[in-house]
Order: structure tokens, then C-alpha cells, then sequence
């Protein structure tokens, strides 16, 4: 592998299915044991959580499951039950560990879902789509523990050990995540796990992983072609299953952040399985022995023919740990092949049912106390109200100050002309008076929880990033008029959007929709809108978006030279008031109705 492409990876370093094949060639020796233990899209659910599943087949009653001190139960069970060599038992997970939304992990950036992953002994993840949320400093943080990785340096917590957030003691992989300035993968695509042969050697077994394509139709984890680009899924896995072939390696494995759901949605069936990773089977390797997916948080448990006509387990293991899915392979002891009319998949729900993980409690717990003091953290200060209403309902405080911000931050990394905030992006006001029954809050004080959570588009996770790209002055007036839209009856819609301060217009309320914001009506930075020039906008990324963005608000799909920064909006907005402090609400003289 070259230095560039490994760069991140050095940083980053039950229903059973009886699969029946053709007879494998008769062997004197006993098969060698291979357990594969997985999750995904865990998503930093490993506290106090309870939610239910299904059955494991149609007819049974739903149970009740959840919870990462009964998860770390069941692991420890299945592994003992299996009674294998360390080495052969290997856990792992199918990406979405973390962007998490429960507050005390997302609250704390989601270091403490790495200290639980640590715990249970997860021997390796793929980079899902979530995984990418902020930028790639952030990931090589939650790998290696570096303090870098957000624009205000908020890292590196005390973990529940007392001990200062170190990273993880597993590795990130993907096949098919390019760097867009190189060409070259930003993780190791593959890896190899060398199990005991029971004999006093070991034999190989490769694991390929892959990120969803369809990461940049993610709001939160959109990322311009110029910056990351994902190839093909099963292109990737194809050509580094013939790599690990080439190398003597036989088992292995494709772990994929891309999924499927089946009608019956019991957690033990497979009924008429549709998705990308269905269609996706039909192209991946016969090389390829199982495929454990993720992304859909759907649940199956498939044997489906791989393009030689081998079934092949196709799994997916819920979400938030409702499930584990447990493969068992059995190898070769001369060539290292997988047996396959010996493997067996089977789904195990995470019941309730067993005694929870001691350690894993007081985790929960440290982090749960932690929260109500992380809440009340001051941020910054406000001279009065930032509201999202105002009395002409063409501008608001809020919004103006959200799209000044925008701008501001948006400088700080790439460049921006324009901030600008569309419709359906603030969620609640911040306000002067301080929330009653709170003593840390104070008049004027923005506590963290009400500015980092609540305000901006997301009411968890980091929220979506702020991104730049390039419209003319043709297309920036297009954005504007996008404003007012007629509907089929002939009524017309207006969702105001929020400029920043070196923007004004007029328009015309009475002209026709789409005409009524006239060229010589719109300035920036004192300077009337050339229709010609190249303006930078800056708002968030899901804006970039066709499926995420608000309807009919379609100008920034095409936007030239975008470039994702290192801010969330509310990193943006916390920064840009912090940088204000004491901020008095923005007047409102931005936007006119011509008389």
C-alpha cells in the first residue's frame, strides 16, 4: 500500500441458517472454527436504552432489548459458548459506531462510545457514513486520541477511568473512500486476521470493507466530490479479494456500510430481501464467503447464491445493539478454504435477559452524572433576545446573526462572499432571560445545551456542516426568488431565507413569483448583483443536497468548487457569538417590500 493512501489507516490503526453447498473435498482433519461476531450502527447507543424487536420468525412476540451493559453480557456468553482460542472469536462492526444522537455520548463528541467499543473488545470497524460526519482530523482523533479535530479544540475528555481520552485500540478501514485532491483511498481497504489452526500455526482470513456510495445524499454526512469521492462498493471489494487471493489468502469476508431489508422483518428470516446489497451480491466475488452489512439499521438473515451459484450468508444486524449477528465459519485446515456447507448465521437478540455488564453500568452512569454539567457549560453571552420571528416576517434576529455567522466562519476556512440561511434550518430562539429553575444560567448567558443542541436543523449529532460553493450572481438571485413558490391552486408560499449583513435587497411583493427581486435591487457589500460574477455561498451542507434540502430550493445543487469546513452550523454559531460577546440582536434592515 502506498505511504499517502495508508496515512489514515496508520492514524485510525436467533434464527439459525444452515447453508447447504455442493460437498467440500473430504479432509482427514477437523475443520478449524472461526466465530464472527458483528454490529452496527451502533451509533453510541450503550447506555440505559430499551427498545424492542420483532421475533426471530413471523409468529413470535416482539422482545425487549437494548442496552450496552446487556450487549457486553451477550458477547462474553457467545464467546465463552463458542470456547475457542482468543484469536478465533473476532468482533467487529459494520460502521455508524458513533454520531451518535443519545446526549451523553453526543454531548462529549462521542469519545465515551469509543471507551465502551474499547471494553467490549472490538477488533475492528468499517467507516460508515456517520463515521465521516465531521472532517477527517476529527476521525483520526477518535482513532488515535489526538486533541484535533474541531475548530473550537472541545476534545479529549476525561474518560470514566479519570483517564484522558486515548482513541481506540481498533482500526478504521474502507475500500472505496477517496481522497479528491489525490486519488488515493483514505483508509487501508482490507486486513488480515491470522486465526489459531489448533496445531500451533495459524491461517488467514481477509476482511474487506466498504463505505455506502450513497454517503454524499447524506444531509449530515454530505462531502463535495473535490474533497472525498465513493466508488463503487462491490468494485472495491472485487478487486482487493483478487489482491488477497493473489496474497494465499482464501476465507474471506466483505463487511459493508450498505444494506437491505426482507418483508418479514423478523430478525431470524429472510423474506423476499430487497435493497442495494441484494443487487450488490449478485456482482461481488464468489471469492467472498459472507457479507455482513449495515445502514439500513434493517434486520436479516439471509442465505443468498453468490454469482456461481454458492449460497453465501447476507446479514444485517439491526441497529443501536438491538441484535449481534453470529457467523461460524469452518476452514480448511490445509488450504484455508472456507467450508461453506459448514458455515451457519444466526441473529441473537440483545435481551434483557441476562445480568449486565457491571463495568459497562458505572460507564453509563459516569457519563449520565457528567451530562446535567456539561448542559449548564457557558458558551458565550447575548445583549437580548435572537428570535426566528420578526414583525415584518422577512427577517429575524436569529436568522440574521445564524447567517452572519455562517459567513464568518465560512472565511475562516475556504472563503465565503454570501451566509445564508434557508427556511427550516432554526429550530428555537435563544434567549436573554436566563430558563427558569436553572441556577447555572444567568440573564444574557447561552448555556451549551441550548445553543449546541436545539437551534440549528439537528436536535442531536453534530449537526449538518457548514459548506461553500460558487453560484453567479444569476444563480444567487434565482436562490432568492426561490422564496415565494406558487402552488398547483395558484396560491403562493413565501419561506423567508436569512442573508448575512453585507447583503440588502428589495423585491417587489405585487410582480409576478420568480420576478421579483430585480438585479439592480440587490447589493453586496455595497455593490449591485452582477448577474455574471462568481459569488461564494456559505450554509449547510444538507442545502447542498437534492433529497435533504427544503422543496423547490434547488440553486445550490450544482454549486461550483464547494469545499465542506472544519464547522458545523453550530459550531459556526457558537464561534461567531463568542467572537461578538455580548451580542446585540441584529436589525432588521436587510430585506424590503418596495412600497
Amino acid at each position: 500500500m502506498s505511504n499517502a493512501r495508508s496515512r489514515l489507516a496508520t492514524a485510525i490503526s436467533a434464527g439459525l441458517v444452515l447453508i447447504s453447498a455442493p460437498p467440500a473435498a473430504a479432509d482427514a482433519a477437523e475443520p478449524v472454527p472461526v466465530q464472527l461476531l458483528s454490529i452496527t450502527d451502533l451509533h453510541g447507543y450503550f447506555g440505559d436504552y430499551t427498545t424492542t424487536v420483532p421475533g426471530a420468525h413471523a409468529g413470535d412476540a416482539p422482545e425487549t432489548v437494548g442496552g450496552g451493559a446487556y450487549l457486553a453480557a451477550h458477547l462474553d456468553r457467545l464467546r465463552d459458548r463458542a470456547a475457542l482460542p482468543a484469536a478465533n472469536s473476532i468482533l467487529f462492526s459494520a460502521g455508524d459506531d458513533f454520531s451518535g444522537w443519545p446526549a451523553e455520548t453526543a454531548y462529549f463528541w462521542n469519545e465515551p462510545t469509543i471507551e465502551y467499543l474499547n471494553h467490549i473488545g472490538l477488533r475492528f470497524s468499517t467507516i460508515g457514513n456517520h463515521e465521516l460526519d465531521r472532517n477527517l482530523d476529527y476521525l483520526r482523533h477518535m482513532v488515535d486520541g489526538t486533541c484535533e479535530g474541531r475548530p473550537d479544540g472541545d476534545l479529549c475528555f476525561t474518560d470514566s477511568t479519570g483517564e484522558e481520552f486515548a482513541g481506540a485500540d481498533f482500526d478504521y478501514y474502507s475500500a472505496n473512500v477517496v481522497d479528491g485532491a489525490t486519488g488515493e483511498l483514505i483508509a487501508e481497504p482490507y486486513h488480515v486476521e491470522q486465526v489459531d489452526d489448533g496445531r500451533g500455526g495459524t491461517l488467514p482470513v481477509g476482511f474487506i470493507h466498504a463505505t455506502t456510495s450513497g454517503t454524499p445524499d447524506e444531509g449530515l454526512s454530505y462531502w463535495p466530490s473535490d474533497q472525498l469521492r465513493f466508488e463503487p462498493e462491490a468494485a472495491a471489494i472485487n478487486r482487493y479479494a483478487a489482491e488477497l487471493q493473489d496474497q494465499g489468502v482464501q476465507a474471506i469476508v466483505a463487511t459493508v456500510h450498505e444494506g437491505f431489508s426482507q418483508a418479514g422483518d423478523f430478525y431470524g428470516d429472510c423474506t423476499n430481501p430487497t435493497g442495494p446489497m441484494v443487487a450488490m451480491n449478485e456482482q461481488i466475488s464468489p471469492a467472498v464467503d459472507a457479507i455482513i452489512t449495515g445502514h439500513w439499521h434493517a434486520l436479516g438473515n439471509c442465505t443468498l447464491p453468490d454469482p456461481a451459484g454458492n449460497p453465501r450468508p447476507i446479514v444485517e444486524a439491526a441497529n443501536h445493539g438491538r441484535l449481534i449477528n453470529e457467523i461460524t465459519l469452518q476452514l480448511d485446515r490445509r488450504t484455508g478454504e472456507v467450508l461453506r456447507d459448514r458455515t451457519t448465521s444466526t441473529n441473537h437478540a440483545n435481551t434483557r435477559t441476562v445480568p449486565p455488564d457491571p463495568e459497562v453500568l458505572r460507564m453509563s452512569q459516569h457519563w449520565r452524572d457528567r451530562l446535567a454539567q456539561r448542559k449548564n457549560e457557558p458558551v458565550t453571552d447575548i445583549a437580548g433576545d435572537l428570535t426566528r420571528t420578526s414583525a415584518d416576517a422577512e427577517e429575524s434576529s436569529l436568522g440574521n446573526a445564524t447567517a452572519d455567522a455562517f459567513r464568518w466562519a465560512a472565511q475562516q476556512d475556504g472563503g465565503a462572499d454570501v451566509g445564508i440561511v434557508l427556511p427550516k434550518t432554526l429550530l428555537r430562539d435563544i434567549t436573554h432571560a436566563p430558563s427558569a429553575g436553572n441556577p447555572a444560567d444567568a440573564p444574557g448567558r447561552v448555556l451549551f445545551d441550548e445553543l449546541m443542541f436545539g437551534v440549528i436543523h439537528e436536535r442531536g449529532g453534530f449537526g449538518a456542516a457548514l459548506t461553500s460553493g460558487e453560484l453567479t450572481g444569476r444563480e444567487l438571485a434565482q436562490l432568492l426568488e426561490s422564496q415565494w413558490q406558487q402552488a398547483a391552486d395558484g396560491s403562493t408560499t413565501f419561506q423567508p431565507l436569512a442573508v448575512s449583513s453585507n447583503v440588502e435587497y428589495r423585491y417587489d411583493p405585487a410582480a409576478p413569483v420568480g420576478e421579483r427581486i430585480a438585479f439592480g435591487q440587490v447589493r453586496i457589500d455595497g455593490e449591485p448583483l452582477n448577474p455574471n460574477a462568481t459569488y461564494r455561498i456559505a450554509t449547510l451542507s444538507k442545502d447542498f443536497v437534492p433529497q435533504r434540502a427544503v422543496p423547490g430550493f434547488t440553486a445550490l445543487f450544482n454549486a461550483r468548487d464547494q469545499h465542506r469546513t472544519a464547522y458545523s452550523g453550530p459550531d459556526a454559531l457558537a464561534g461567531y457569538l463568542r467572537s461578538q460577546a455580548p451580542l446585540a440582536p441584529p436589525a432588521l434592515d436587510r430585506v424590503q417590500a418596495k412600497p
